[in-house]
């Protein structure tokens, strides 16, 4: 079915591309299909409160969600990403309202997308990042959204990077994205932000054992925040002897900055690293490259989520429990059982 569109400015003044148009010569269409439409154009129309509303159905894996990201996937691909990850109380939440605000001054319009611990009895989100951005949500020009981990690994929300999406078709320059605080088991932001932000603080253990974080790996920048404390140049040493071990001739080179996020500094050099590393993914060529793994990584993420999915609902529930037993009595290995249940299901 062809889609009629129409050009709308959105509420910011900025051009949001097509917008769905609606009018009686359309075929009838269903009623999730329709809300779908519907969302699509509130989002690119400027719509918070649709963003919002779509956001939320991501999160509950609504049948609308899809249709509307499909919608919306043209219109995407024009912001910068930035992954901010680190260990717990290394200040990062602190430091993304920083971010935020500096952005902000620049004229950029921003969006944030803070990944909290889930409840264990709820499976919500906390919300101790939105607590602690609270001062932020007064500006229309920044749009800040608290996401459940809900179990999962890696310290990003399975609905994290379509989230971005929205966001990015809602024409925010800039997202942000705080990862939960999990260590080195955050590796999975290198798979959704164009530049990623490691922060380190003082204090927080073994300094060689900094250097043989994995975490480390994916920094596209350093970060030793409090860096007013006792211990920050040793931090800033072990940082600095990690990347002489793993110094690369040609490429990127990772800078670290020293901020004292509480106090604001140290925050203009760190924005000015991430701009200049967002000119070194274009002039290099590196962008586009850049954007097919992201794509492939994404794509391999929803693949392995819908067929794990798919084999969930065809499994009959009492031969799982069975297997399962069998498992824990070592009357079967996992190995066999998991392929026994594959092959049943593809037969």
């Amino acid at each position: 079915m062809e889609v009629a569109t129409e050009e709308r400015l959105n509420k910011e003044g900025r051009r949001a591309g097509p917008v769905l148009a609606k009018n009686s010569s359309q075929a009838i269409i269903s009623p999730s299909l329709a809300e779908s439409r519907e969302l699509a154009d509130r989002v690119l129309a400027g719509d918070r409160r649709g963003v919002a509303r779509l956001i939320s159905l991501i999160e509950d894996d609504s049948p609308e969600a899809c249709p509307a990201l499909a919608l919306l996937y043209p219109h995407t691909g024009r912001a910068h990403v930035v992954g901010v990850t680190g260990a717990p109380g290394t200040g990062k939440s602190t430091l993304v309202g920083q971010l935020a605000r500096e952005s902000r001054q620049r004229g950029l319009t921003v969006g944030i997308v803070a990944v909290d611990p889930s409840s264990p009895f709820s499976g919500g989100a906390i919300l101790g990042d939105r607590i602690r951005m609270q001062e932020l949500t007064g500006d229309p020009g920044v749009f800040i959204r608290s996401m459940a981990t809900r179990g999962s690994l890696g310290g990003l929300s399975y609905a994290t990077g379509d989230a971005v999406k929205v966001l990015d078709a809602f024409g925010k320059d800039i997202i942000y994205v705080e990862t939960v605080g999990v260590g080195q088991d955050e590796v999975e932001i290198a798979a959704t932000a164009h530049t990623t932000i490691v922060v380190e603080a003082p204090g927080l253990g073994d300094d060689i054992q900094a250097i043989k974080a994995g975490i480390l790996e994916i920094a596209d920048i350093l970060v030793v925040n409090k860096a007013d404390q006792d211990g920050a140049e040793r931090t800033v040493a072990a940082l600095q002897l990690m990347l002489e071990l793993n110094h690369q001739p040609q490429g990127w080179q990772p800078p670290i900055i020293k901020t004292v996020a509480v106090e604001g500094k140290g925050i203009e050099a760190l924005s000015r690293e991430i701009s200049r590393h967002r000119d070194y993914l274009q002039v290099s060529g590196r962008a586009s490259l850049l954007r097919q793994h992201l794509a492939e990584e994404e794509l391999w993420n929803i693949i392995r989520k819908t067929l794990v999915a798919r084999i969930m609902d065809k499994l009959d529930r009492a031969e799982l429990d069975q297997l399962i037993r069998d498992i824990a009595d070592r009357r079967l290995d996992p190995h066999t059982a998991a392929n026994n249940l594959i092959a049943q299901i593809l037969e």
